[in-house]
């Protein structure tokens, strides 16, 4: 399935694969992948039978970021609605980095070539970020005298040392996809992420959904809780989660050592 002829979804054994696919472009943002990338992550939110999702880009690179020729054309820009709410909490850019970590299901971004600006923002709305060592990353955005607002802030927080993210901005110097992992933008570092992402998607899928979906909601929740709201949100997601279906057959399975038989949502 193909969104504004930008974004390609296929889904398989319960895994869909989100590919980028602007691939002459470097999959630089422009109107219509803004678009697609938010209508194809609106459309797995309501996806049935979807455990897990993939994130990638085609070609050469995974995102370029902005695409300088769109933003030339100042009159796209002017009045743009930036402060406006137009996707919940966000504005149309924040969504297109937001849109998946909103999504129920975990997110495995599999990063590879250049990953720039709203790319890398985009990147880091996934749950797991799976690199390739030689990627080349930055946080770009001072170069053409703007500062990160695709939700960078948000997502970077907790994983990214203050000072290093300071730095970085500061002076948007190019940094490897190594790097990326000490710095703490990314995951892991595999010379082929998307292999590496696809063996783990595979994995999660095997799992019970209403688990791992609740699991996400959870982590997604306790960052903005204090400590005694911590342990009732924990406490109330056990309580959903317990003699359900799914958590009866997880046990079960377990015990049988055979493979579980789960239900979607």
């Amino acid at each position: 399935m193909k969104f504004h002829d930008r974004v390609s979804v296929t889904i398989e054994n319960h895994v869909a694969h989100v590919l980028l696919d602007r691939a002459d472009k470097m999959n630089a943002l422009d109107d219509a992948m803004f678009e697609g990338i938010i209508a194809a992550g609106s459309h797995l939110h309501e996806a049935k039978g979807v455990r897990a999702v993939v994130l990638s880009g085609a070609g050469r690179s995974f995102c370029a970021g902005l695409d300088l020729s769109s933003m030339a054309r100042t009159d796209r820009w002017e009045g743009s609605g930036l402060v406006e709410r137009t996707h919940g909490n966000a504005n149309r850019a924040q969504q297109a980095a937001m849109v998946w970590r909103k999504l129920p299901m975990p997110v495995i971004a599999a990063v590879h070539g250049v990953c720039f600006g709203g790319g890398l923002q985009v990147a880091s709305g996934a749950d797991i970020r799976m690199i390739a060592p030689d990627a080349r990353l930055a946080v770009m955005e001072v170069k053409w005298g703007l500062v990160p607002d695709m939700a960078g802030y948000l997502l970077w927080r907790g994983n990214v040392r203050d000072d290093v993210l300071r730095e970085l901005t500061y002076t948007h110097r190019e940094f490897s996809g190594a790097e990326a992992v000490q710095f703490g933008f990314a995951t892991h570092a595999d010379p082929d992420p998307l292999a590496r992402a696809m063996a783990l998607a595979q994995e999660i899928a095997s799992k019970s959904p209403t688990a791992t979906r609740g699991a996400k909601l959870l982590t997604n929740r306790t960052a903005d809780l204090d400590g005694d709201q911590i342990l009732l949100a924990e406490s109330m997601a056990q309580h959903e989660l317990m003699y359900t279906r799914n958590q009866v057959e997880a046990v079960k399975a377990g015990l049988e050592k055979r493979a579980a038989d789960f239900v979607d949502p």
